[in-house]
Formats: C-alpha cells, structure tokens, sequence
C-alpha cells in the first residue's frame, strides 16, 4: 500500500515534521541537534525561533542544505511569509546553493503564499541563518527576549514555505450543527 504519514504534535509543527522527514532527517533529528535556545511565537512578531547546534556538520541532513565552514549554530525561523520575508536577504535555491533574494523574488513568493491561503491553507515561511557562534553574551540576564531574537533575526536565508490545511477540532462540526439547529447563525472568524 501508500506510505501513510501520522503526524504528532501541533497543527502548525505537524507538516513541517512531516516535510523534514520526506527529504531526509531521521526521527531522531530532535535528539541530534540539541536546542541551545528557543524564542517562541509571539503574536506582535508573528514567528518564533529555535538555535541549535550544528558543530562539526556539513550538512544540515544528508544530502541536505550545506552548512558554512565554522558554523556552530543554525537559527531556524518559521511564522508569517510577509513577516519573515522582511528579515531575508537570501534564499535557498533547488541545487543547495545560496542567491539573493531580490524584492522581485519576495513579490513572487508572497503571490505563492496568496494562492494557497485563497485555498484555505495555512502558509508558514522557513528561514534560516547560520553563526559561529552566538550573537549575544549568553550570560547577560539583562538581555530581553526581543533583544535575542533581533541578534539572531536578520540577514535570514529563505529555506521555503509550508502550507497545511487545518484540521476540524475535535467536537466543532457537532457544536456548529447543534448552533444551526437552535437557529443561530454560525459564522468563522480567523
């Protein structure tokens, strides 16, 4: 039969572990590369950011995106397409290799993200970048969470998008049914 993939975990991390896992990263991939920071999603700067080591590889999987001679840590960012578009100056093209991304490209990619968010989808841009080391003295306590992520933030490579329909919670179609039977007019807000 078809390969069938079960993903765990939330509506918005499901597909991209799922599309990590189809172009080659083990299951083991979380334990691989240990997680030196983590900034989550914030509603003001609509993306969130994980740092994780990547010390003596040249490859981010394999056959997978090269990795910089000297990098230690790779920032990995996933949030709004129009958000983290503003922070790229490179993308990631199909042979691995690394081009500017013009604000012709960005107008392009975000006519892509249009398509499929008039189709339902929930779009969702990766972007990355690479250091030798971290961007901050980790040991300043007086350094704000902002103050993190904007050390890490700019010059972002865009690695590319995701777009995932989001599934029915559970008991909603019921309640809608049970809402239109007692004559309210159910409407969706998003």
């Amino acid at each position: 039969g078809e390969a069938r993939w079960e993903p765990k975990g939330n509506s918005s991390e499901a597909p991209i572990v799922v599309a990590a896992r189809k172009i080659g990263f083990s299951e083991s991939a979380s334990s691989e590369y240990k997680r030196e920071l983590e900034i989550p999603f914030s509603s003001s700067r609509k993306m969130m950011m994980t740092v994780c080591d990547v010390t003596g590889r040249s490859e981010l999987c394999q056959g997978g995106m090269p990795l910089a001679k000297g990098a230690t840590l790779l920032a990995v960012v996933k949030g709004a397409p129009n958000f983290i578009l503003d922070y790229c100056t490179e993308q990631l093209a199909e042979d691995g290799s690394s081009k500017p991304l013009s604000d012709e490209d960005k107008a392009h990619v975000l006519g892509i993200v249009d398509k499929y968010s008039s189709r339902a989808l929930r779009v969702l841009a990766i972007a990355t970048r690479e250091f030798p080391s971290m961007p901050f003295n980790t040991k300043n306590e007086d350094l704000s969470t902002d103050q993190k992520f904007e050390a890490f933030r700019c010059n972002l490579k865009l690695v590319g998008l995701v777009a995932s329909i989001d599934p029915d919670r559970d008991g909603v179609p019921e309640s809608v049914v049970a809402a239109r039977g007692a004559g309210i007019r159910v409407v969706m807000i998003t």
